[in-house]
């Protein structure tokens, strides 16, 4: 059987998709359809049922995925390492949230640029954004709070980041924290009158917070809306009010007595990071480096 065919198959069985397959290959969306229906004749069997929006595996087209996947990945692992011991190295493309990106992501990679790899980041706060160029070959590898449900994706947990209600001084020393703390007299009341500042009008890390810690939803609108946490903990540090962020990226300005934490919850919400690549991707020697080397470094986020 034609391993060329077999790569085809096995690129429309992990994207669900003769174009996003196409993409992903190099070629175009008839080459592709031509080839899965080359071997569609050659076993006699139909390997997908087409659908409006893309394609489903049959039984046979499924287990032919299962017995086939693993070896072509094998064998590209064996030319990726022929391809490296030659001296070239892939270039990576990493995609996330600017802040996220910037602090931990970026640090713990650059080791492997002092062994000749290169990187190449897409600054995406937009996590539906980035997981879509993931899937169509923009991206290698995505950083993102928003696990993907199925697709031609495979998601890790990374770590888990806690959330911290903070403030400027000022501010602080205006909240009751008894009544703050007191969920029978509905905390949030001692927060009324303070401007908040986030990063979406939705006000996403706010709501969240309510939820997890107050069992209510804000009724304040954002006074402050900015599109990156970094520049979040700014204007909270600057005195323009209050703000939910990641302790990761504050912890600093609460040491240093800038900002204040409003609310030490006995249970602090927390989100999850995942790292995500494209499915059957790890058997490329550089991304799979990468990989290994986010999931260690974040066992100390």
């Amino acid at each position: 059987m034609d391993l060329a065919l077999l790569r085809t198959f096995v690129a429309v069985h992990r994207a669900g998709s003769f174009t996003r397959a196409a993409a992903l290959l190099g070629l175009s969306q008839p080459a592709v359809t031509s080839q899965i229906r080359t071997l569609e004749r050659q076993l006699g069997r139909p390997l997908f049922h087409r659908r409006a929006r893309g394609v489903t595996p049959t039984a046979i087209g499924d287990e032919l995925a299962h017995k086939a996947a693993p070896h072509l990945d094998a064998l590209l692992r064996i030319a990726e390492t022929e391809r490296e011991a030659a001296g070239a190295l892939r270039t990576l493309h990493i995609a996330g949230p600017p802040e996220f990106v910037c602090q931990r992501v970026l640090p713990a990679l650059a080791p492997l640029v002092g062994q000749g790899q290169t990187l190449r980041t897409a600054l995406k706060a937009d996590a539906e954004e980035a997981l879509d160029g993931l899937s169509a070959g923009q991206h290698d590898l995505v950083v993102t709070t928003a696990r993907p449900r199925g697709g031609p994706v495979t998601a890790t947990a990374l770590c888990d980041e806690e959330q911290v209600l903070v403030a400027a001084p000022y501010w602080a020393a205006l909240v009751d924290p008894d009544l703050l703390r007191d969920k029978d007299a509905g905390s949030p009341a001692a927060l009324e009158g303070i401007p908040v500042v986030e990063v979406h009008e939705s006000l996403p890390l706010i709501t969240r917070y309510w939820a997890a810690v107050f069992d209510a939803l804000p009724e304040a609108a954002a006074t402050v809306v900015v599109p990156d946490l970094r520049a979040v903990r700014e204007c909270v540090r600057a005195g323009a009010g209050l703000a939910v962020l990641p302790r990761y990226l504050c912890q600093d300005a609460l040491d240093r007595g800038q900002i204040v934490s409003l609310l030490e919850p006995a249970v602090p919400p927390l989100r999850t990071w995942f790292v995500v690549v494209r499915t059957g991707s790890l058997a490329l020697a550089h991304l799979a480096r990468a990989h290994d080397r986010l999931l260690r470094a974040a066992v100390d986020w």
